[in-house]
């Protein structure tokens, strides 16, 4: 037994090698390292925060001078009692390090989150990918005269372009770039925001006959300079693209993006030498850009003057393309004379520069917009193969692929999308009707809000909210407000003010006849052409019992376009009602031949409702087999959507098995439909006109179930009418 006596005249070091504090120190160190760099590697394969690694540090500093009393006490030879100094010592140490610990998670639940200045309210901040990521920043304007602005913005946006050809590289759009124009925001944080790891920011002077450009790569963690350089040549387009493919290459280099040889060549490759044919081009593209009817019929203008200024510029033949086909959307151009010319610019495009992935996507539009789908997704995929930094294209080809049924690998792609253009108005627009058709209607919310903080003036994202509202939520009220504020925005596009999805179907299905007409008498006028003003104005002359008007709309929409489903529907329904079923089975064939060969072909969301059409034809002409398999795949294709939104599939069950004489099955499934929200859109039109519901129409629950329907109408009309003109918009943050 070591006694108290013992060590006595020993210094002060050999006492504390002698009781091991010396050893025991030194193995505590060497073993905390350890257990710190354990920890560290946790914390980054895991992502866990910072504060983890924090925490772990401060413990075990706690932890050094109890292992040191402990040694004091217990490293000496023999055994040692645990005493009641070396109790209350480490007692103490342990008291006091809960003390500090509790100062400090206290500071830190008190200390104010850092606050930066921000350009406008933005979604959650995209995510890093693990390669390399570049967000290209608005260049500064560094010319004299202020209408250099545009020509600033050519070059980034050129700049840009030729990045995105790198495959190794994730490159952010545009669109999202462009929210952080002249902001003081830190680079860390608009690269959090962006969701990239590296920022190239730069300026333009013009003057003269000569352009300086200055660009330089920013590691945005580190806020390092990874690499900068400066240009100044002669103002000729060859220098300019010369200047682009140098910055693209750099950049990779810097970046470790290795560029494979057909990328070598895109990227060196001139588009024009022609510099009025650029600068018309941009132009045109800051046009497009807007996506409003009047920016639409600009852009045209400017790109036809590129091509008139070089006819072999690839870009501008795809930009030409993309205006045409967007003013069919946008405004009031003939669907398939609109549609002929466009497709004539894009194959021009593609036929001056195969392996322009812009003119790829421009023509798998095109395609898309004449239900082409198999040559669209070809077009499309083949676009994102050539550029997978092509936002747009997989934007597009998402949309294509939710319309089809493929849900999921829509969403994909729609979200690939968003993660290359994560702050883009569109985008959000686009991925929240893609939700919506998925039946998320809460998460379809939610992007519709993203894209009205991201772009106010966009009217698109008021107007798919406020359907969502109606037809989702039964929520007209506030739905009529946020479609009359797509109207406001863009009061020269007919999809706000009278389309499909315009204020005439919400005034319709209201039963509000007097704000109905006051939105659809201008309509025949001013879009004569339009299929889809037609036949609203069919389906208005039908509930009114104008019969011979709702024939004459519906020929003249079919005559513009001969697979109208709405338009053959009500023609369809006119020759049942007069027993004209040969008449209907000859028009369904001219329009739909695929239904009649040997192996009918899947349905998708485009043409199950034609099938469930034509099946009553084939039933009056006494083909129930072929009859009973549309019906059996249309139910197929249903099975997989919503009931509720402008794309729920309604009361399609109702239908089907009234068709098929199972009316206790029709009704309680149009009775399901009702308590779940359903109203419509055109609702009327189902309770007094419908064939398929015919017979089930005298019914007391159909009357009952369209009773309640017309009740709650009658209840929103009301609340509608006595909300206050300056009342703020709802946007629907309590949609679930």
């Amino acid at each position: 037994m070591n006694g108290p006596q013992d060590g006595e005249g020993e210094g002060a070091w050999t006492k504390l090698t002698r009781r091991k504090v010396v050893q025991w120190g030194i193995a505590y160190a060497a073993g905390a390292w350890g257990v710190l760099q354990g920890v560290q590697f946790l914390a980054e394969a895991f992502e866990w925060p910072t504060r983890v690694l924090k925490l772990s540090t401060f413990a075990l500093l706690v932890g050094l001078p109890v292992v040191l009393v402990l040694a004091w006490y217990h490293g000496d030879r023999g055994e040692q009692r645990v005493g009641r100094i070396e109790l209350a010592v480490v007692t103490l140490l342990f008291l006091l390090g809960g003390g500090l610990f509790w100062r400090y998670e206290r500071a830190s639940e008190k200390s104010p989150a850092t606050t930066t200045e921000v350009a406008a309210p933005v979604p959650a901040a995209a995510p890093a990918d693990a390669g390399p990521s570049i967000a290209v920043l608005p260049f500064e304007n560094r010319s004299a005269r202020q209408d250099d602005a545009f020509f600033v913005d050519g070059i980034h946006d050129d700049i840009l372009t030729q990045l995105a050809k790198v495959s190794a590289m994730k490159v952010i759009s545009r669109t999202s770039v462009e929210r952080f124009r002249d902001t003081k925001l830190p680079m860390k944080d608009i690269a959090q925001q962006l969701g990239v790891k590296s920022l190239l920011e730069g300026g333009v002077q013009r003057a003269g006959d000569r352009v300086r450009i200055t660009v330089q790569l920013i590691d945005a963690a580190t806020d390092a300079h990874l690499w900068a350089e400066s240009y100044d040549r002669e103002l000729t387009a060859a220098n300019i693209f010369a200047i682009q493919s140098e910055v693209s290459t750099a950049i990779a280099a810097a970046l470790k993006a290795t560029l494979t040889p057909a990328e070598k060549a895109r990227v060196n490759a001139v588009p024009t030498r022609n510099l009025d044919a650029w600068e018309a081009y941009q132009f045109g593209k800051q046009r497009l850009a807007k996506r409003t009817s009047g920016g639409m019929i600009e852009a045209e203008e400017f790109f036809r003057k590129a091509i008139e200024r070089d006819p072999s510029f690839a870009l501008a033949y795809s930009g030409l393309a993309d205006s045409l086909s967007l003013q069919v959307n946008y405004g009031d151009a003939p669907l398939l004379a609109t549609l002929k010319q466009a497709q004539a610019a894009a194959d021009t495009a593609l036929k001056l520069d195969p392996g322009l992935s812009e003119a790829w996507t421009s023509s798998a539009f095109i395609a898309s917009n004449r239900e082409q789908n198999d040559r669209a997704e070809r077009m499309y995929r083949r676009a994102i193969e050539l550029n997978p930094n092509n936002a747009m294209a997989l934007k597009f080809y998402g949309q294509l692929l939710v319309a089809t049924g493929r849900i999921d690998e829509g969403l994909r792609a729609l979200e690939n999308a968003a993660g290359l253009d994560p702050l883009s108005a569109i985008v959000q627009q686009n991925l929240a009707m893609a939700l919506e058709n998925h039946g998320r209607f809460s998460e379809a919310a939610t992007h519709y809000r993203r894209a009205i903080e991201i772009d106010p003036s966009m009217p698109g994202p008021y107007q798919g909210l406020g359907f969502l509202m109606a037809y989702a939520m039964n929520r007209f009220a506030d739905a009529v407000p946020l479609v009359q504020k797509a109207v406001e925005l863009d009061p020269g596009n007919w999809m706000w003010s009278m389309g499909p999805l315009g204020l005439p179907v919400l005034y319709l299905d209201l039963d509000d006849e007097s704000k109905l007409f006051a939105t659809m008498e201008p309509a025949e006028t001013r879009f004569p052409d339009d299929t889809n003003i037609q036949n609203l104005l069919a389906y208005i002359d039908l509930i009114q019992r104008d019969n011979a008007g709702a024939v004459r709309h519906a020929e003249r929409s079919l005559a513009l376009y001969p697979r109208n489903d709405s338009a053959l529907s009500i023609l369809g329904d006119a020759d049942l009602r007069g027993g004209r079923y040969a008449d209907a089975l000859a028009r369904y064939q001219k329009a739909f031949p695929e239904f009649f060969l040997p192996d009918t072909p899947l349905l998708d969301e485009f043409n199950y409702g034609i099938a469930i059409d034509l099946a009553q034809v084939l039933q009056k002409r006494g083909d129930a087999p072929r009859a009973n398999v549309l019906l059996d795949r249309a139910t197929i294709v249903f099975d997989k959507l919503p009931r509720l939104g402008v794309n729920g599939y309604g009361i399609t069950d109702a239908r089907i098995h009234a068709l098929r004489g199972d009316k206790a099955k029709a009704l309680a499934a149009l009775r399901e439909a009702e308590q779940a929200g359903w109203r419509g859109p055109l609702w009327r039109y189902y309770r007094d006109l419908d064939p398929k519901l015919a017979s089930i129409r005298n019914d007391p629950e159909f009357k009952a179930v369209f009773a309640d329907i017309e009740r709650d109408m009658a209840r929103q009309r009301a609340e509608l009418a006595a909300r206050p003109k300056d009342a703020p918009l709802d946007l629907g943050a309590s949609v679930k």
